[in-house]
């Protein structure tokens, strides 16, 4: 007989966990790997335990309007909100899984900064933060069955579009409005015909081999 596989109700998911004796939950999550081009933004979240915002899932799968939304719904229900930015420059010294996670260790420090007591545990998407003494659980697709993790997706999200627009104002002939730093074929063209910009990941090869003509 075929096991029928149950969707992951991502407030139970949290649930089970505050059962396990983790009363204050942490999700953290980040915005930002992939691009070539701009910051990589973390976000840690801490909601009520009885809060359920609809809609809350993975923000790469909720369109911009209704991401938009739940950013503000989350900001106005979450009991504290940390973030932490790492920019291109630094991300091109250290390496994107170093920055991902120096944003993830200041998203949380934010936080713990700016609540009393700290979260018995801290839920992240995939990967553990260094120098952390607060419990962390690593969890895998965790953006998918964790609300915390969802929820901290949807406001890295968010802050990092705003940021990738707002450069947009800056040099406006990538137009990272539209495809907010990622290696589209539009954004690689013009990376092509105007060479990397400030914010451009020089690291990254498909910047790298852009860059060739530019370097003579």
């Amino acid at each position: 007989m075929l096991k029928v596989q149950t969707k992951i109700d991502p407030y139970e998911y949290d649930e089970s966990i505050r059962k396990d004796g983790f009363g204050v939950i942490a999700g953290v999550d980040e915005a930002g790997r992939g691009p070539v081009a701009g910051p990589v933004v973390a976000a840690a979240v801490i909601l009520p335990q009885n809060c359920r915002i609809k809609g809350v899932r993975d923000s790469k799968k909720i369109p911009e309007k209704e991401r938009e939304e739940l950013f503000w719904s989350i900001l106005l229900n979450a009991l504290c909100i940390g973030i932490g930015i790492v920019d291109s420059e630094e991300i091109d010294r250290i390496n994107i899984l170093r920055a991902t996670r120096q944003a993830m260790h200041s998203a949380v420090t934010d936080l713990t900064n700016n609540i009393s007591g700290k979260p018995d545990v801290i839920l992240i998407d995939a990967v553990t933060i260094p120098s952390i003494t607060i419990k962390q659980m690593p969890i895998i697709k965790g953006d998918a069955k964790s609300a915390s993790i969802a929820a901290a997706s949807i406001i890295a999200k968010v802050v990092r579009d705003g940021i990738m627009i707002k450069y947009h104002s800056i040099y406006p002939q990538y137009e990272f409005y539209k495809h907010k730093g990622y290696a589209t074929k539009s954004h690689l063209d013009k990376i092509e015909r105007y060479g990397p910009c400030p914010i451009h990941r020089k690291s990254f090869q498909k910047v790298m081999d852009l860059m060739l003509p530019f370097n003579g």
